[in-house]
C-alpha cells in the first residue's frame, strides 16, 4: 500500500464503519447493563470476570466513538485496530462459549449459531481495519 496516499473513505466503507460502531456500541452497553450472559460464557481461566466483561464493554463503546469522530484520521484509524484486536482477544471467549454449548445435551444454540458466529470472528477483525481505512485489501487498487 502506498503510504503517501491516505485510504478512500467511500459511500461503502463509510456504511460500514457506522454500522460497524453502531454494532459494538450496542454490545457495550450491553456489557455494562447486562453482564449474565457474558459471564456465563467467559473461561474460567480469565481472573475478574466481572471486571473484564465491564472493560470490555468500555472497549467496545469508545471503539465506537473513536470510529466514527470526524475530525481525526489516525483516532479513527487506532480505534479500528482497537476493535480489531478487541475481536482477537475475545475469541476465546467465543470458543468457550461454543464448547460449552455443544456439551449440553441440547447443544444449546447449535451449530447454525456458533459456526457462522466462528467464520464471523475473522471477518469482523477485516472489517473494523477497512472500515477505519487501515487497509485497502482487498480493493486496492494497482499503480504501475
Amino acid at each position: 500500500m502506498d503510504r503517501t496516499r491516505p485510504i478512500r473513505q467511500g459511500r461503502g466503507r463509510t456504511a460500514a464503519r457506522w454500522l460497524l460502531a453502531l454494532a459494538y456500541f450496542v454490545a457495550g452497553v450491553l456489557h455494562l447493563a447486562a453482564p449474565a450472559p457474558f459471564l456465563g460464557i467467559m473461561p474460567a481461566v480469565v481472573p475478574w470476570p466481572e471486571a473484564v466483561v465491564a472493560l470490555t464493554g468500555i472497549a467496545e463503546i469508545l471503539g465506537a466513538i473513536g470510529m466514527v469522530q470526524p475530525v481525526s484520521v489516525r483516532l479513527r484509524k487506532a480505534a479500528a485496530v482497537g476493535l480489531a484486536l478487541y475481536a482477537v482477544c475475545v475469541f476465546p471467549a467465543n470458543i468457550n462459549h461454543f464448547a460449552m454449548d455443544m456439551g449440553r445435551a441440547d447443544h444449546g444454540l447449535g451449530l447454525g449459531y456458533h459456526l457462522p458466529r466462528m467464520v464471523a470472528q475473522p471477518v469482523l477483525v477485516w472489517l473494523a481495519l477497512w472500515a477505519g481505512g487501515v487497509v485497502d485489501w482487498p480493493w486496492r487498487r494497482r499503480t504501475g
